[in-house]
């Protein structure tokens, strides 16, 4: 491509307030191969067993295959029936998984499921399921694990390296406050 014919072009995707990542998005999509419904829904099936997804993933994915909205909603709805698909059942396997495995605090798992648009009193329904107990045994191991590997030898330095991790982590800052202070008292 010519200089000039760059710089047309370029002043075409401005003109049109398009970013090049849009375009390239438009161009992308335009040569994509448009799968039937019937060979989505079956791909969406076989995904969806795998384990458990949210309404936003399966939107994600089947955009994927260059389908429009409207037949989107439609294996939407196909795998909500056939319950391929079941936002309650996700929201509860996603908060144990990341709870449980990843050590996520709650105020990360929250945002996490925002982000995959859960409705809120789902969210809520199932963070206060979560075992008070066993959260705090959680909270305990990242605690203990983080103040193990920190090489820190002042005191101070160490309970805020720790109290901010905990809080990256999701920890509601209280509670890592309290325990921390408890830990670091036996420790030290």
């Amino acid at each position: 491509m010519e200089l000039s014919n760059f710089k047309q072009f370029l002043c075409l995707i401005n003109s049109l307030k398009w970013s090049f990542v849009d375009f390239v998005l438009v161009v992308y999509n335009a040569n994509k191969i448009k799968l039937p419904v019937e060979v989505v829904l079956q791909k969406m099936r076989n995904w969806c067993v795998y384990q458990e997804r949210a309404q936003e993933e399966v939107r994600r994915k089947t955009r994927e295959y260059g389908i429009d909205e409207f037949e989107i909603e439609e294996v939407i709805a196909n795998l909500i029936s056939e319950n391929y698909l079941n936002e309650e059942r996700f929201v509860t396997a996603y908060c144990n998984g990341k709870l449980r495995i990843k050590h996520w605090g709650k105020y990360k798992i929250k945002l996490e499921l925002r982000k995959l648009k859960v409705p809120e009193h789902m969210l809520s329904k199932a963070l206060d399921q979560i075992d008070g107990d066993e959260y705090i045994l959680i909270l305990q191991k990242v605690v203990a694990k983080r103040v193990d590997t920190t090489k820190q030898n002042d005191s101070k330095k160490l309970f805020f390296d720790t109290l901010r991790y905990c809080i990256s982590r999701g920890f509601e800052q209280e509670l890592v406050d309290e325990l921390l202070k408890k830990y670091l008292k036996i420790k030290l």
